[in-house]
C-alpha cells in the first residue's frame, strides 16, 4: 500500500505573529536610530554655526574696541570724548575695518535689538558729527547683525571714577561716566537664546587719556602719545 507523501510543516499562527513583531521592532529601532542620527547632525550643524558666529562677533568687537580713538566733539580737548557706556549698550568711535573702502573714523553703538522677529546682537554705525555738542541718536545709522538668537548682553568697564588720581586702583562698573577718558578695559558677556554663554570678551582700548591731556594732537584730534 502506497503511503501519501508527508505535508511540509509551515509556520503556525503564533510563529507568524512573533516574526511580525520582531520585524516591527527591528524597523522601529532602525527608524529611531536614523532619526537620532539626523537630530545629532542638525544639532552639530547648529552648534558649529553658533560657534562661527561667536568667533566672528568677538573678532570684530575686539578689533574695533582696541582700535578706537578718543574722538572728541568739535575736536577740542575741553569737549567730551565720543564714548558712552552702559550695561546693555555701548557707543564709541573707531575706524572702519581695513577691508571696508573709504576708511575714516565712525561712531558705533553695540546693543541687542529685534531684527525680523529675532533678538540679535547689532552694531549701528554712522559718521560722527564732530561739530555737534551732544552724542548722536543713531536715527540715520546703518545696521549690521553680528549674531542672531541673542538673549542678553552685559558690558563692564574697568577704570577709576572721574577726577580720581592714578594712585587709586581701577574697579569694574556697569556704566562709564567719565567723559574725558576711555576705560582701561572693557568686558562683554553675551548670553544666547540656546546653548552656553559665550566666553567673556576682554578688550583694552588703545589709550585712556586723562582729563586735560599732557599734549593734544590737533591733526588727529586726540591725546598725543606720551
Amino acid at each position: 500500500m502506497t503511503r501519501a507523501p508527508a505535508l511540509s510543516r509551515g509556520f503556525t499562527l503564533v510563529e507568524l505573529l512573533v516574526a511580525l513583531a520582531l520585524l516591527g521592532l527591528m524597523s522601529a529601532t532602525l527608524f529611531g536610530s536614523l532619526a537620532l542620527a539626523g537630530r545629532s547632525w542638525d544639532a552639530g550643524e547648529a552648534k558649529a554655526t553658533d560657534t562661527a558666529s561667536m568667533r566672528v562677533a568677538h573678532q570684530f568687537l575686539r578689533t574695533q574696541l582696541e582700535g578706537q580713538h578718543a574722538q572728541r566733539m568739535k575736536k577740542l580737548p575741553e569737549f567730551p570724548i565720543l564714548f558712552a557706556g552702559e550695561r546693555e549698550e555701548m557707543r564709541f568711535a573707531a575706524p572702519l575695518p581695513a577691508r571696508v573702502q573709504g576708511g575714516g573714523v565712525w561712531y558705533y553703538r553695540l546693543r541687542v535689538a529685534d531684527v525680523d522677529g529675532k533678538a540679535s546682537l547689532v552694531v549701528d554705525r554712522m559718521v560722527p558729527d564732530v561739530t555737534g555738542t551732544a552724542l548722536p541718536d543713531f536715527g540715520d545709522a546703518e545696521h549690521s547683525v553680528l549674531a542672531s538668537g541673542v538673549k542678553s548682553i552685559a558690558i563692564g568697564y574697568l577704570g577709576r571714577d572721574p577726577g580720581v588720581s592714578d594712585g587709586f586702583d581701577p574697579t569694574w562698573r556697569d556704566t562709564w561716566e567719565d567723559r574725558q577718558r576711555l576705560p582701561t578695559m572693557i568686558r562683554i558677556d553675551v548670553e544666547p537664546e540656546r546653548g552656553a554663554r559665550w566666553p567673556t570678551l576682554y578688550a583694552t582700548p588703545r589709550e585712556a587719556p586723562e582729563a586735560a591731556c599732557r599734549a593734544w594732537d590737533n591733526a588727529r584730534a586726540r591725546c598725543a602719545q606720551g
